[in-house]
C-alpha cells in the first residue's frame, strides 16, 4: 500500500484500485475538535480536486477535496456517531471515504510522506 498527500492536507492510501481518503494530522490540528462529518454518497463519481466531504469543527467547516478521480465505494459510517475519530486517529481509523480509482496516473502529482512532512515544516 502506498500513501500520498496533497497540499490541501488530504491523504490517500492506495491498495490496488482502491483509494482510502482522509485528512492529515496537520489538518485536524488546524481544525480543532471535529463535531460533524458529511461524507459523499456511495456511487458518486468524483474528479480529482472536487470537494467530496465536509468536516465541521468548533472553529470552522472545511471542504475535503478528493486527491484522485473515481467512484465512491464506501464511507466511514463510524464517523456519524463518533466524528472525534478524525481527531483521535486521522490517518487510520478516522478515514473519510473510499473510491475505486479511475486514473491511477493522477497519483503521480501528489507528495509522498517525506515531501509532505517537508512541506508542512515550511508552513
Amino acid at each position: 500500500m502506498s500513501t500520498y498527500f496533497t497540499k490541501d492536507h488530504e491523504w490517500i492510501a492506495v491498495d490496488g484500485e482502491t483509494g482510502t481518503v482522509g485528512i492529515t494530522v496537520y489538518a485536524q490540528g488546524q481544525l480543532g475538535d471535529i463535531t460533524f462529518v458529511e461524507l459523499p454518497a456511495v456511487g458518486r463519481e468524483i474528479k480529482k480536486g472536487d470537494d467530496a466531504a465536509v468536516v465541521d469543527s468548533v472553529k470552522t467547516a472545511a471542504d475535503v477535496y478528493s486527491p484522485a478521480s473515481g467512484i465512491v465505494i464506501d464511507g466511514n459510517a463510524a464517523l456519524t456517531d463518533a466524528p472525534e475519530l478524525v481527531n483521535e486517529d486521522p490517518e487510520q481509523g478516522g478515514w473519510l471515504f473510499r473510491i475505486k480509482l479511475s486514473d491511477a496516473g493522477e497519483l503521480a502529482g501528489l507528495m509522498d510522506r517525506a515531501a509532505y512532512d517537508a512541506y508542512v515544516a515550511e508552513l
